[in-house]
């Protein structure tokens, strides 16, 4: 029997245990559900390494989610091998990874969660719903009324009211099913007059999606894989706006569109140690086995791990045939091909720095991703349906040629904050990457208040932005701060009995809300620091 909540959270997601986890800190029951059966979304079912800003271990965070990364770190020193030196990193990144200063296994960021959540689902204050889909919901009167879920194990449909839902998921699937107002999409240039923005409105002009998976190295050993059903298709494919094959280690460079080669050496030389991730300086993405690393063996004891793991979510696996939202069956067979063709290509045809061919010695790691065949349990979805919200964030208000390396927009309603580029990987609309410098921003209320629906709010990559200022807006710490205040709003709203709209427009009732939110270490304001 599931219990009746104040708050449903549908997606568990990192935005979904975010926002989990604030309505459940102020005392209010919820209800969480997730399609697969791993929480956390991109860090785990979706296996991403986090995507951060440089100044991630100073600042920029929620406290929350700072608590997530040193929980993470906690694991590692409690349960692995690391050598001295290594141990005594405050900062430790435990796969040396260059995209971020914390690269890790999804499996460790899924225990930290659940940790996380088990004290609220031990006071009987939270529920969690794997392996359970949203299918149907049912509004009037500007309020969803019930969401629908079907049982993915057994085909079981349960029907949940709350005060308050909370779209979690990927994809923005509760706009959709209970017909709240949204874009999809790529909008016309007229509607906000961004300078990146096509002429004429592309709803099916969405970035590409991503199936990732985790290899080994192991020499002397043969892993090849069967040959992909699709894989003569992919080895000769060869996008109009790259430089040659998409397998093939020469790509373009995603700031300057320049044809440049990446090299892949597993297992290098080089003392994890002396590794820096820092997105502002160097992208990192020119190196293939160290970008994405998330178990570096140098790290640890001799002979703890013969080899490093590394994460593949490369230029080379980008999947943009078909748009994922409303083709999700269709695109999700497509990425999974060009994933199993990039390995099978790696293991057989791949040139090796030898003047060989093929690395018959990478082995995909089923164990890492909690799945059969080794790829991750979801595809890497960058690009949500998006609400129409009562605030909507344009490149206007974050893009440096526009507003200058120390502007941006303030927000009077700010409720948090984050900094990466406006980072777009190629389209299923024929568009190659748009990668521009951005200014660290602050999260408006109003992006997260639809213009109509009362009791309906976005927790993740569905709120208030452009198909251009997703880019910026999608990554792993927006993400969860998007939750957090989003269930936070959820329960305060439950507790005073307003609505949304009521706390984002009256300045005394969003100042009451705030101070929650500074109490909490949610920080809606930067320091002097400069974009990039």
């Amino acid at each position: 029997m599931i219990p009746e909540a104040d708050i449903l959270v549908v997606g568990g997601g990192l935005g979904g245990v975010a926002a989990a986890l604030a309505a459940c800190r102020a005392g209010r029951s919820v209800v969480l559900t997730e399609e697969t059966d791993w929480i956390g979304g991109q860090l785990t079912s979706q296996a991403v390494p986090p995507d951060e800003h440089p100044w991630v271990e100073r600042f920029g965070t929620t406290a929350s989610y700072r608590r997530l990364r040193e929980e993470i770190r906690r694991y590692y020193r409690h349960w692995y091998p690391l050598r001295a030196e290594a141990l005594a990193l405050t900062d430790l990144n435990p796969g040396a990874g260059r995209v971020s200063k914390l690269c890790h296994e999804p499996r460790v960021a899924l225990a930290v969660l659940e940790g996380m959540l088990a004290p609220h689902r031990a006071a009987g204050r939270l529920t969690v719903l794997t392996e359970h889909r949203p299918i149907s919901a049912e509004s009037d009167n500007d309020v969803v009324r019930s969401v629908t879920l079907k049982d993915l194990r057994d085909g079981t449909r349960r029907t949940l009211t709350a005060r308050y839902v909370l779209d979690a998921t990927e994809t923005g699937e509760l706009l959709h099913l209970a017909g709240v107002e949204h874009a999809n999409g790529a909008e016309s240039r007229a509607e906000f007059d961004e300078p990146h923005a096509p002429d004429e409105a592309q709803p099916l002009n969405q970035q590409g999606i991503t199936v990732c998976f985790a290899l080994s190295h192991h020499e002397g050993e043969d892993h090849t894989i069967d040959r992909p059903q699709d894989y003569g298709f992919w080895r000769t494919y060869h996008p109009s706006f790259w430089p040659g094959p998409l397998l093939g280690f020469e790509a373009p460079d995603p700031r300057t569109l320049e044809p440049v080669p990446r090299t892949f050496v597993p297992n290098p030389a080089l003392d994890p140690l002396s590794v820096s991730a820092d997105q502002s300086a160097d992208a990192g993405d020119k190196e293939l086995w160290g970008f994405r690393r998330i178990l570096a063996r140098k790290l640890h004891s001799p002979g703890a791990f013969d080899s490093d793991i590394t994460l593949v979510n490369w230029p080379l696996n980008d999947y943009w045939l078909k748009p994922y939202i409303g083709q999700e069956a269709e695109a999700l067979y497509g990425a999974r091909q060009l994933s199993l063709s990039l390995l099978y290509w790696l293991q057989t045809e791949a040139p090796r720095a030898d003047g060989g061919t093929g690395f018959p010695g990478l082995r995909i790691r089923p164990d890492v991703t909690g799945t059969a065949d080794g790829l991750a349990k979801a595809a890497y979805v960058r690009e949500s349906r998006r609400i129409k919200a009562v605030t909507t964030v344009t490149e206007h208000d974050v893009a440096i040629d526009l507003v200058g390396p120390y502007g941006g927009t303030r927000h009077r309603d700010s409720v948090g904050v984050g900094s990466y580029r406006i980072d777009l990987h190629p389209s299923t609309g024929g568009d190659n990457y748009v990668d521009i410098g951005s200014v660290p921003f602050e999260i408006p209320l109003g992006a997260l208040v639809p213009r109509r629906v009362r009791n309906l709010l976005p927790a993740g990559k569905n709120i208030g932005t452009t198909h251009i200022t997703n880019g910026c807006y999608r990554l792993h710490p927006v993400e969860w701060n998007v939750g957090e205040v989003a269930g936070a709003l959820a329960a305060h709203c439950v507790a005073e009995d307003v609505e949304p709209h009521q706390v984002q427009a009256e300045d005394k009732r969003f100042e009451e809300f705030a101070r929650l939110l500074d109490r909490d270490g949610v920080q809606r304001h930067w320091p002097d620091v400069r974009g990039y």
